[in-house]
């Protein structure tokens, strides 16, 4: 489903970040990147959702591939409607949103007001504490509440692949 072939990363036009990454995700399967800090896992899982350029890298060697189609030029807002998001590491939620706003915001590509509704239960199915605090802001969540609001908020998008970068 996602094929890393032979990829090479390069920040700034100078600083060779990684070199010769190659992996390959089966459908419905989980794949782990493992390694010391700054051993290029972020920076990796920011190839495949096309975040580089927000940091002055770019992919200057090798392919991405989603299902057989090449990936790794897309912007990160066509990469989110095909399907991948990433979670980041840090807990990043809207503070000053609430939870359940947080979740309708990760369902900005969902059209069908129908679907919204459904991604929104199904998330307060996966992590009922949610639900319990749908109404406060996310800035006042326990560390825990506002990992499961992150993940949540991702899974409200039509994905294909989660990228987790979490500790």
């Amino acid at each position: 489903m996602l094929t890393l072939n032979n990829i090479e990363v390069i920040y700034d036009g100078v600083i060779l970040v990684l070199k010769g990454v190659s992996l390959n995700v089966r459908e419905a399967g989980i794949t782990t990147l493992l390694g010391a800090n700054g051993a290029g896992k972020t920076t990796t899982l920011k190839a495949i959702s096309g975040l580089l350029r927000s940091e002055r890298g770019e992919i200057t060697k090798g392919v991405i591939e989603l299902a057989g189609s090449r990936i790794d030029r897309l912007p990160p807002h066509v990469m989110v409607r095909r399907g991948v998001v990433q979670v980041f590491e840090g807990r990043r939620v809207f503070e000053h949103l609430t939870a359940e706003e947080n979740l309708i915001a990760g369902g900005h590509v969902q059209s069908d007001r129908a679907r919204l509704r459904e991604g929104i239960q199904r998330v307060y199915e996966y992590f009922p504490r949610l639900g319990d605090r749908r109404y406060v802001q996310s800035g006042y969540l326990s560390g825990g509440e506002q990992q499961m609001l992150v993940i949540g908020r991702a899974l409200m998008s039509s994905l294909k692949e989660i990228l987790l970068d979490v500790l």
